[in-house]
């Protein structure tokens, strides 16, 4: 039988997604479960790994019965995940030692702080492009090292493996025989070093971190290992290669086809996170991250990020948590209730303020609320918090010299017109909406097909096609008026940080 299919493996902070693109590159079939974390003490947050990899593999079953497709339709696996949040297992059994702890999570405070005293803000900063900052993976290998009993001795003597959630992905699906992740996953770990392409030896001594732990970190199109059906419990009699492996912002950025440096985009998800390609050669920027795009045909393209922890996940804490919004009612709808937001602004540091603030203390806050003040104000603000923060990193990328003339968005929260305008009023550029939202499926889909050659590179970007593009219609003054009220509502919530911190 002639395979007919790539399934694209999406494995999202909030959800689990398996999505089957057609070898024309169009969606064919999709299906998500939920991720679901825990919170087991105040800003810590964790997930169960085998529910981790339960719930891709309902996924993965469920889009393909939806077509009826066995691994004798799949001429390749492509695998995407959230960054930063990892785990440990052993290496015989596949049992984890402890839950996988999440790129969100603050337990690990403590062993930044110390390794701040130690001196090495610089040195992660110089070798992996990256900050000394509990977001990273390096802390939270090295807290499951110290506070599992007997881990760090396993470690050592080599019976445990390491690794971000692609790894553990990708370990379950070849039933552990294959233990790989590649440059871009890598990359945001705070252990990787973008100049040798390879696990920083240093670093990881200063972090007490074994390299023996690690997986070997490959090209983004390597031949990561085989898929055979009953490994995953899916009909079929053939066994499929795994031919591609970024991170979900990166292949984001693929998907988008920003492969000429100096091409930007937005993806507005969970988190929010802006990227800019930024060619052969790392560069660093105060405030924003430097990481590997990917590397595709033996050549690696670097990044400039500017991750924004809380965007489409604001919203949903005011319709989950807050109240404002009820079950039935629509985000946008009830948002345009209103002309502007009545001087509300939301500043949604949940987990702390990241690119470019770094004040990862913050605390979430509403500013501006009057007795004028109702639900529909809140709401809006939630949704132009999501440009204002793409704002604050387009600005520090211009600052450094680069330029901006247009940005491509993706991600769910694209779809609303109101914060599509509203971002091109408040950056006043143009914003480009392409017709198919979910880049990063399609992006991870397109490199794993390239693997088995059905597509080129050069496929993805004629086969991109725009929606809609939204012009800036707001006057200079209002757009800097607006966003000056921005900014001195992030001051008054970095103020309060550190006069709780000197306290």
């Amino acid at each position: 039988m002639t395979a007919r299919y790539v399934l694209a493996l999406d494995e999202g902070s909030t959800s689990a997604r398996a999505v089957l693109v057609s070898l024309e590159g169009e969606i064919v079939a999709e299906a998500r479960n939920p991720v679901v974390p825990t919170f087991p003490r105040p800003r810590w947050v964790e997930l169960d790994p085998m529910a981790l990899w339960e719930t891709q593999r309902r996924s993965m079953q469920a889009a393909m019965a939806k077509v009826g497709a066995t691994t004798d339709d799949l001429a390749a696996v492509g695998i995407t995940t959230h960054r930063e949040t990892c785990l440990v297992w052993d290496r015989r059994t596949g049992e984890p030692v402890h839950p996988a702890l999440m790129w969100m999570s603050k337990q690990t405070d403590a062993i930044i702080d110390g390794w701040r005293l130690d001196g090495l803000d610089a040195e992660f900063r110089s070798r992996t492009g990256l900050f000394n900052d509990s977001f990273f993976s390096a802390a939270k290998l090295a807290w499951i090292l110290d506070n599992v009993p007997g881990a760090r001795v396993r470690a050592e003597r080599g019976e445990l493996a390491a690794g971000t959630v692609d790894t553990w992905l990708l370990w379950q699906l070849t039933g552990g025989r294959s233990h790989f992740t590649d440059h871009s996953e890598a990359s945001r770990t705070a252990l990787f070093s973008l100049d040798a392409l390879d696990w920083d030896e240093k670093l990881a001594e200063a972090c007490g971190i074994p390299l023996r732990l690690l997986p070997p970190a490959l090209a983004s199109d390597a031949h990561f290992g085989e898929m055979r059906p009953q490994d995953v419990g899916l009909p079929g009699t053939a066994s499929v290669p795994i031919m591609a492996i970024m991170a979900d912002q990166q292949a984001g950025m693929f998907g988008q086809a920003c492969f000429e440096s100096g091409s930007v985009k937005n993806t507005y998800g969970t988190a929010g996170v802006l990227t800019a390609n930024t060619g052969s050669t790392p560069v660093v920027v105060d405030g924003l991250t430097a990481s590997v795009g990917w590397t595709v045909a033996g050549t690696t393209a670097y990044e400039l990020e500017g991750v924004v922890f809380h965007c489409g996940q604001t919203l949903q804490w005011m319709r989950e948590r807050l109240g404002v919004l009820k079950p039935e009612e629509q985000i946008e709808e009830v948002a345009s209730r209103v002309p502007d937001t009545g001087g509300v602004y939301v500043v949604p540091a949940f987990a702390g303020l990241c690119a470019p603030h770094w004040s990862r203390d913050s605390r979430a806050s509403i500013v501006g609320l009057t007795l004028e003040s109702g639900a529909e104000h809140v709401v809006r603000a939630g949704v132009e918090a999501m440009a204002y923060q793409t704002r604050d990193n387009v600005d520090v990328l211009c600052a450094s010299g680069l330029a901006v003339p247009e940005l491509k968005v993706d991600g769910g929260a694209a779809r609303s017109d109101l914060l599509c305008q509203f971002q091109s009023d408040i950056l006043g550029i143009p914003v480009r909406r392409p017709a198919e939202l979910e880049r990063t499926a399609l992006g991870i889909a397109h490199l794993a097909g390239m693997g088995v050659g059905l597509w080129g590179q050069d496929d993805l970007a004629t086969g991109w096609r725009l929606d809609r593009v939204f012009e800036p219609q707001m006057s200079e003054d209002r757009r800097e008026a607006l966003y000056a009220g921005w900014q001195d509502a992030v001051r008054t919530v970095t103020r309060q940080s550190m006069a709780e911190g000197s306290a």
